[in-house]
């Protein structure tokens, strides 16, 4: 994680200049419909630079917290989204109280955590989500590595980062194991890659 770290730090001047070719508007619009909630609370996961993700959600009102594990990312965040609360941590080691959030989002940072890791964070954001809450993310697939499971690394604006995916089925799933139901789920080209796109429900009661 230090590894990837260091090169989001690397990454954080590069992607301020190049931040408009990621146009999320569609997809964000879409998930906004999906949560039917017109105020709310939303945690986004390895939130980066605090948009287009938080800045769209805050200013329609919500309340956004952010995790990051890059502080250049989030010095951009403090210019972009600087209502949005923050935390300086690993997505895999922050504690949170059970069923806090409408909505989170894991945009462009779920797929570089290693399979097994991802499981355990799909069984977190279920918890972390009130009942009936959505949870947003990119997942990568064949159309992005070329392969039907991948655990490795390519390169993204000049960076070797780690990228890990099974396949579709399987990942439906781990989220059905972790009571989260998928409610939509595209591919989309969004900055010249494809990745698919999920929006899936928590089924946990409590």
């Amino acid at each position: 994680m230090i590894k990837l770290q260091r090169e989001y730090d690397e990454l954080a001047e590069m992607y301020e200049k190049n931040r408009g070719i990621f146009d999320m508007s569609g997809i964000l619009s879409s998930y906004w419909n999906f949560l039917e909630c017109p105020s709310g609370k939303l945690l986004d996961l390895g939130c980066g630079a605090g948009e287009p993700v938080a800045r769209w959600f805050i200013d329609r009102n919500w309340l956004v917290e952010g995790i990051d594990y890059s502080r250049k990312m989030l010095e951009l965040a403090a210019k972009y989204a600087p209502e949005m609360k923050v935390y300086y941590a690993d997505m895999r080691e922050i504690g949170l109280t059970d069923h806090l959030y409408d909505g989170i989002t894991a945009v462009y940072s779920l797929f570089h955590l290693p399979i097994p890791d991802q499981i355990k964070m799909f069984a977190k954001i279920s918890r972390w989500l009130k009942p009936g809450g959505k949870f947003l993310f990119t997942y990568a697939t064949k159309e992005y590595t070329g392969l039907e499971e991948f655990s490795g690394f390519k390169d993204f604006m000049g960076q070797n980062l780690f990228y890990s995916h099974t396949t579709p089925l399987k990942l439906e799933k781990q989220l059905t194991a972790a009571n989260l139901e998928i409610c939509s789920q595209k591919y989309l080209e969004i900055g010249g890659e494809t990745f698919l796109w999920v929006i899936a429900e928590s089924t946990k009661l409590n």
